[in-house]
């Protein structure tokens, strides 16, 4: 997905086809939860929402259709959309074969006896906080942590919704802080300072929101119904132990899924007599199905937003808040400049639904602005990156919150809703761009 050129057309019309499919996703959910149907907003697939938004796109904007449609292709066959997409199947994949040899099961009776009900929810939000911050990555953590946070839900019958949205919260916690994390590359690199001192700043307003929410999650959050763990075999969790400790020495995303699918196998084969090469196999292949939804609606989205990138969407938008943080900066120049980059970089989000995209889309804007008002690099790379996992946390169509939502068979709308460290951040950094704080030495 390539950066606007300065020469290109911009057009607010390209933007109309991604606000038709919210119309249709989510205006369809809300009709039928009013009408009291269960599942109401898994009733209609967003990769069925999302066909007359690509239709309409195709019909806008000039050019042959032939061009338009070759557009599209390179959007859906996009490098970033590809990783997501195979990500997706690793994943599904050791889902499922976890599940298929107990694993699943043996590590969260193994949580269950280890700790306590009330801690479980701010216990899954810490550690996948810790291993996306080592790791680098939310989707290789959701993908490790999201199967043993559905186990929970089935053995203690709490919410599915929030156990995802306290995986998912911590998952962009990581995102946003980890000094390998593409989002932190972008970010710095886009606005010129250095990986530690936007660590730095980053984290005083990030920490905040995080221990907020491990206490919210502690205090108000579900405990689900009084559960003894059943028995459980050490064996059966090492595949689970495994991936976690290669997530946290920092070993590549698909190294560590693909280890983690050999080991469910090699225990299976050893542990579990009815286990052949042959189910091994089958369960893989199950997994892959299991993701067919989310990885369409992926490629969808990323030609949908190729489509919107090509006909000026994006650099609509981005003139626009460009000339909203030159009228504003008249009055406090600092606060206008941050305000105008989290808006840029949140709305450049909201039509990629790819937080690193939307930051290198966005940077060098966002760099013009912090220059002419006055804010500091650190801030303005801390923003951007803050920001773009907010919005990426939130948005049903995101990938994190897609895949999130496909482990738990659940609709990724409830995923995003229950995602309180997202909305929790969203309110300190807000308070941050108003106060100026955290203050910082020149």
């Amino acid at each position: 997905m390539n950066t606007p050129s300065p020469n290109q057309s911009t057009s607010g019309v390209a933007l109309l086809p991604l606000l038709l499919f919210l119309i249709i996703f989510i205006g369809t959910g809300s009709l039928l939860t009013m009408q009291g149907v269960s599942m109401a907003f898994y009733q209609l697939s967003a990769a069925v929402a999302i066909l007359p938004a690509i239709a309409l796109s195709l019909m806008l904007g000039k050019g042959k259709l032939d061009k338009k449609i070759n557009i599209f292709l390179s959007g859906v066959g996009d490098i970033n959309i590809v990783t997501m997409c195979v990500i997706y199947l690793l994943a599904g994949g050791f889902a499922s074969v976890a599940k298929t040899i107990g694993g699943v099961d043996a590590t969260v009776n193994m949580g269950l006896a280890l700790v306590p009900a009330q801690l479980v929810l701010p216990g899954l939000f810490v550690i996948s906080a810790f291993v996306s911050t080592a790791m680098g990555t939310s989707m290789g953590t959701i993908a490790a942590i999201a199967p043993i946070a559905a186990g929970v839900g089935d053995q203690t019958g709490m919410s599915a919704a929030l156990l995802m949205g306290a995986v998912l919260g911590g998952a962009m916690f990581g995102d946003n802080l980890s000094m390998i994390s593409d989002t932190t590359i972008a970010a710095t690199r886009t606005q010129g300072c250095a990986m530690s001192d936007k660590f730095r700043m980053n984290v005083l307003i990030a920490l905040p929101a995080a221990i907020a929410t491990a206490a919210l999650l502690t205090v108000f959050g579900d405990t689900g119904a009084a559960s003894s763990p059943a028995d459980w075999e050490f064996i059966r969790v090492v595949p689970y132990i495994a991936i976690l400790a290669l997530a946290v020495a920092g070993i590549n995303v698909f190294v560590v899924l693909a280890t983690g699918i050999v080991l469910c196998g090699a225990v299976g084969l050893a542990v579990q007599p009815d286990f052949t090469l042959l189910s091994f196999s089958q369960s893989i292949y199950n997994g892959f199905t299991g993701m067919h939804e989310i990885l369409v609606l992926s490629m969808l989205v990323g030609g949908l937003g190729e489509l919107i990138r090509h006909q000026g969407g994006l650099l609509w938008l981005l003139e626009r808040i460009n000339k909203l943080a030159h009228r504003a900066g008249r009055s406090n120049t600092r606060r206008s400049g941050e305000v105008s980059i989290a808006a840029l970089v949140s709305l450049a989000d909201v039509c990629t639904a790819n937080n690193t995209v939307a930051i290198i889309l966005s940077g060098g804007l966002a760099k013009e602005i912090a220059e002419d008002n006055g804010v500091d690099p650190r801030r303005s790379a801390s923003i951007l990156d803050i920001f773009s996992c907010i919005v990426q946390g939130l948005v049903p169509y995101a990938a994190q919150v897609l895949l999130a939502g496909s482990i738990a068979k659940i609709s990724p709308v409830t995923v995003a809703a229950n995602n309180w460290y997202c909305l929790i951040l969203a309110v300190v950094s807000v308070g941050a761009i108003i106060t100026g704080w955290p203050r910082h030495k020149k």
